[in-house]
């Protein structure tokens, strides 16, 4: 054999030894990972999960010497000035984390995550969605990595963080298949219409990944929102919407981070007759204790449906909602954790409210719709668009004061509240969602509307919305926490100090003035609190309703807490008995 013939069967030989052993590695490497872990599947996280015959599979997703099981995993985590957010998403057959099952954990830089250094406990958790539930932590130390860590000794590895002021963070597909992206960081001035060839709008699941994504043209952006084409391939795939982020690329600057995971709204072209005629929009914060009367109140006088949009509340305002709901008002919670968007929370609610509101109004908490002439709700709106281009109603806004009050009324604010500023300050917005602008440009609660519709002043006599706006001290220094609004300082900032916006003469701290009760005291206005005495009050015992069902909520908390009070001295005493024995 030849040294030519001889070389060409060795090299053959290690040749086919050399394939085989990368074969058999493969498959113990495959088969290890089937067993053990997750590995990564055409771009996307596999996670296969053992369950023995005597474990629930709950228990196995978060017992063990291991982390937590890759089935529930933080999505992502978005970073805000004094708290952060972490997003969970679990598989179909694992129950919900509760406040109690787990704790907020903190990782050094360049430590390993097998053991936190810090764990906290969360402010709240917030979402029933399998893909979005929502764990609000404190702000982690400078340069410490946030998880989640559970109570029985495992812990969740540690997502993507984001920034909350460059932030793609919420999206829509409309009706007309395009993609409304609620985006921050654009910084764009307020009511314009920008020009839309400087973005482009960015769909995929790994934005580092440039040649993995798709790319789409934007048709409009103004403000924070962007309207996008959506891609054919993300149009026939509504299925893998849940795995698909959508963000945009400033031309220029690159590509925005995004959690923002497009969501249809199933919703039909055909001009339908919508179920309510009368809706209204509003976001909170910390509200719980004002919203009975509120609902109660607009429920009376023609509102059917209420969108409550939750901007962080941490004051029990899921009980509140439950018990109006099992009361048969039409209302619902909707988590917006987003600060600063209040303008981009009322454009979502306006395409959610679309389908089934013919009218919505835009206004707080502490404003109430008040009819002087004593018409209807529904006969206003009826006389007040005679004519079908009519998309928008404009309310006057009366300005309450403390009224010599220094505590909160217990009857309310609209029978606690009697005088005001003799001047109206701006106005409040009832709308046509059908004629709102395509950019969904608003601003101040009133909305940009689309061609040939125009919009309607109503006289004061008419309608007016009474505005409490300035409260007893108690309610009213929470103003300085923070404004919802995009577009206002917030009250702590030095910034545009005289501004109608704020409250003449307070600056930029939450120091009452010694005569605060008396302020902002021009006219003394009794209208409103006449009718709902006389429309609302228990002809024996003189109550209001919200104020009966205060009294029950306290009557219950004193008796839990009674409750909790005996069951702690029973235990100390068990105590004490086992010690004595």
């Amino acid at each position: 054999m030849t040294m030519k013939e001889r070389r060409k069967r060795d090299v053959g030989s290690w040749s086919r030894f050399f394939y085989c052993t990368v074969f058999v590695v493969f498959f113990c490497v495959l088969f290890t990972g089937f067993t053990f872990s997750s590995f990564r599947l055409f771009g996307e996280s596999f996670h296969p999960v053992l369950v023995s015959a005597w474990q629930n599979p709950a228990m196995e997703a978060i017992s063990g010497e291991f982390p937590v099981s890759p089935s529930i995993e933080i999505r992502e985590t978005v970073i805000f000035p004094d708290h952060i957010l972490i997003f969970l998403q679990y598989p179909p057959s694992l129950p919900l984390f509760t406040k109690e099952d787990i704790d907020c954990s903190y990782f050094p830089p360049n430590s390993s995550q097998s053991q936190s250094h810090l764990k906290l406990p969360p402010l709240y958790i917030a979402g029933e969605n399998l893909d979005h539930q929502i764990v609000r932590c404190p702000i982690p130390p400078r340069g410490f990595t946030p998880s989640l860590a559970l109570k029985t000794n495992g812990h969740l590895p540690a997502g993507p963080t984001h920034r909350w002021d460059a932030l793609a963070y919420e999206a829509l597909v409309d009706r007309d298949n395009t993609t409304i992206l609620f985006v921050k960081g654009l910084n764009l001035r307020p009511e314009r219409i920008s020009d839309a060839s400087r973005f482009e709008c960015v769909y995929g699941w790994d934005f580092k990944r440039p040649k993995f994504l798709l790319r789409a043209d934007v048709v409009t952006v103004a403000q924070e929102i962007a309207r996008c084409k959506t891609p054919l391939s993300v149009l026939n795939s509504p299925q893998k919407l849940n795995a698909i982020k959508v963000s945009i690329r400033v031309k220029g600057r690159g590509i925005l981070h995004s959690v923002a995971r497009p969501q249809f709204r199933p919703e039909s072209d055909t001009p339908v007759p919508k179920r309510y005629e009368m809706c209204v929009c509003t976001m909170v914060r910390n509200q719980a204790k004002f919203l009975r009367e509120w609902v109660m109140y607009h429920a009376r006088i023609g509102v059917q449906r209420w969108f409550i949009y939750d901007n962080d509340s941490d004051d029990a305002i899921d009980p509140v909602i439950e018990s109006l709901d099992e009361e048969n008002f039409n209302i619902t919670r909707h988590i917006w954790p987003w600060i600063k968007t209040q303008e981009a929370g009322f454009a979502h609610c306006a395409l959610r409210a679309r389908g089934s509101c013919e009218w919505v109004g835009f206004i707080d908490v502490d404003e109430f719709l008040h009819l002087p002439g004593n018409l209807s709700l529904h006969d206003v709106l009826r006389n007040q668009s005679g004519s079908h281009r009519v998309g928008e109603l404009r309310t006057s806004c009366h300005s309450f004061g403390p009224s010599g009050l220094k505590r909160v009324p217990s009857e309310g604010v609209t029978v606690g509240y009697t005088c005001r500023v003799s001047v109206p300050e701006r106005h409040k917005s009832i709308v046509r969602p059908e004629a709102l602008n395509s950019s969904l440009i608003n601003v101040v609660h009133h909305f940009h509307l689309r061609d040939n519709f125009e919009y309607v002043n109503v006289e004061r006599g008419v309608m007016v919305i009474n505005h409490y706006k300035y409260q007893v001290w108690e309610v009213f220094k929470d103003k300085f926490y923070r404004r919802v609004a995009t577009y206002v300082a917030d009250w702590q900032d030095k910034e545009n100090v005289g501004s109608k916006d704020r409250a003449p003469g307070l600056g930029t701290e939450a120091v009452e003035p010694s005569d605060w009760s008396s302020r902002f005291c021009e006219v003394t206005d009794t209208g409103l609190k006449d009718w709902v005495l006389r429309v609302f009050a228990d002809p024996q015992t003189h109550l209001l309703p919200w104020q009966e069902q205060q009294e029950e909520q306290e009557d219950r908390l004193f008796i839990e807490g009674n409750y909790e009070i005996e069951k702690e001295m029973k235990q100390r005493d068990s105590v004490v008995v086992k010690d004595v024995n």
